[in-house]
């Protein structure tokens, strides 16, 4: 069911009729009016509301209702002229309709499958357990230096054998966003640091700083391994939404896989 109103309507009218066009259904819905002779389906109304407010449709004032429904009646307009169905035979905005059309429907079978094939708690605890066994088993705290070449790590280095302070030439001297808390890096498992500066670090005992230094993209590092620890895995409960999110995106992943297997050649 669609509502209209005639063009032309007195002031009074047209208030009256604005004050129903916001009036809540007995399934919630808003009845979207125009004054423009344009009848507006509430379902496309109330979607297209909900996607400018951001909020159910239910929530929306009477300014923002009355903003969407002027919004929607230029759109249904300028769709409805004859020069639109000139248009409309344009390879290119066809093309761009398909698109929409086909990625729309796309999202809400993604949508429906996702809904149909919730992520289980066993599938979920399987996942977790997967990834607690391939995570790193090992904490490093650290420091490092970093300088734009070779000569400036090594000079740092030969500082350190005589005794200097790291965290103090690190401060003076380290270009990296740590330098100014002495390179002070906190606790990290090796795979949050690039290759070159995780292996260096895991080749260190607690206590020990590079004598040579590492090279990564970054520039020239001199690290020191201040500690290590066994890595405590996260609760499960603090995960769930990630695992949840994998598993089911795993799901469809096997959905569309089997679809290209017998989509016909």
């Amino acid at each position: 069911m669609t509502l209209s109103i005639r063009a032309g309507a007195t002031r009074a009218t047209r208030m009256a009729m604005l004050a129903g066009a916001v009036a809540i259904t007995a399934s919630g819905a808003l009845w979207a009016q125009s004054d423009a002779g344009i009848s507006i389906d509430p379902n496309v109304f109330n979607m297209y509301l909900e996607s400018r407010i951001q909020k159910p449709a239910d929530q929306a004032t009477t300014e923002e209702a009355t903003q969407i429904r002027d919004e929607l009646t230029d759109i249904y307009l300028l769709s409805e002229e004859p020069r639109a169905e000139v248009l409309m035979q344009n390879p290119r905005i066809k093309a761009q309709i398909e698109l929409q059309t086909r990625a729309m429907l796309a999202q809400a079978v993604a949508a429906d499958f996702i809904a149909s094939n919730a992520a289980t708690d066993e599938e979920m605890r399987s996942l977790y357990d997967e990834q607690i066994k391939l995570a790193p088993s090992t904490e490093f705290k650290a420091r490092h230096i970093l300088v734009e070449t070779q000569s400036e790590a090594q000079s740092l280095v030969t500082e350190l054998d005589g005794g200097a302070d790291f965290a103090e030439l690190a401060s003076a001297n380290s270009t990296g966003p740590s330098g100014p808390s002495g390179g002070d890096l906190g606790w990290f498992p090796p795979d949050r640091m690039v290759p070159e500066f995780s292996a260096a670090v895991q080749e260190l005992s607690n206590g020990e700083f590079t004598k040579t230094p590492v090279q990564t993209q970054f520039g020239w590092h001199v690290i020191l391994r201040e500690d290590s620890r066994e890595a405590a895995p996260p609760p499960y409960d603090s995960v769930v939404d990630v695992l949840k999110q994998e598993v089911e995106g795993q799901k469809l992943r096997d959905y569309i896989a089997n679809l290209r297997k017998i989509a016909p050649e």
